[in-house]
């Protein structure tokens, strides 16, 4: 069985991140014949889906048995989009929920801190954001990790959003999700990529 599992992480974030790292260190070691996707993607909504997409569609194309999704915060967001329009499985790690909607507090300039890169996030990136969002999720595709101690993302909004999907929400940890790797095991078994 040929597998293969793309890992999307957040804003202000880089494949080189603590959990994309995580990630990449146990497929290495545990799963080796699974194929780990961490695309860098540009900070703005737009360019890091027109991104994520030529991916996922370049993945499909080389036909695995098997293509499954990672996302953290806005990645989370942006699997689930993935998600619905290619019929894939997802794992969502304190995702962010209809980002578009709320992401007003988050219009400004910032530098990303792996990059170094400055960059503005404006009104046309929550449109962009508002355009994105699914109407609908079909619920076996996900599986929600949320920590109630997410000192960024409101985790009911999450759990709320997902209410018909595998859920695991965990009292305390942060946004981070503290101790993300002891369920990596479990991951790649909701993933089905264990082979």
């Amino acid at each position: 069985m040929s597998a293969t599992v793309i890992y999307i992480h957040g804003f202000l974030s880089s494949p080189q991140s603590h959990k994309a790292q995580l990630v990449k260190h146990y497929f290495a070691q545990h799963h080796p014949s699974v194929r780990l996707c961490i695309p860098s993607m540009p900070n703005n909504p737009a360019g890091a889906f027109a991104k994520l997409e030529q991916v996922v569609e370049e993945e499909l194309a080389a036909a695995p048995d098997t293509l499954a999704l990672i996302g953290s915060s806005l990645g989370g967001f942006f699997s689930t989009v993935l998600a619905e329009r290619h019929q894939l499985k997802a794992v969502l790690v304190n995702p962010a929920v209809t980002p578009g909607e709320w992401g007003e507090q988050f219009i400004g300039e910032y530098d990303n801190p792996y990059t170094g890169e400055h960059f503005s996030v404006t009104e046309e990136d929550l449109a962009c954001l508002r355009r994105l969002t699914p109407t609908d999720i079909t619920p076996e595709h996900y599986w929600l990790m949320a920590q109630e101690g997410d000192e960024t993302l409101d985790y009911r909004l999450a759990v709320a959003a997902y209410h018909d999907c595998k859920q695991l929400v965990e009292p305390g940890g942060e946004h981070s999700f503290v101790n993300f790797e002891a369920h990596l095991p479990a991951i790649v078994e909701f993933l089905g990529v264990a082979g």
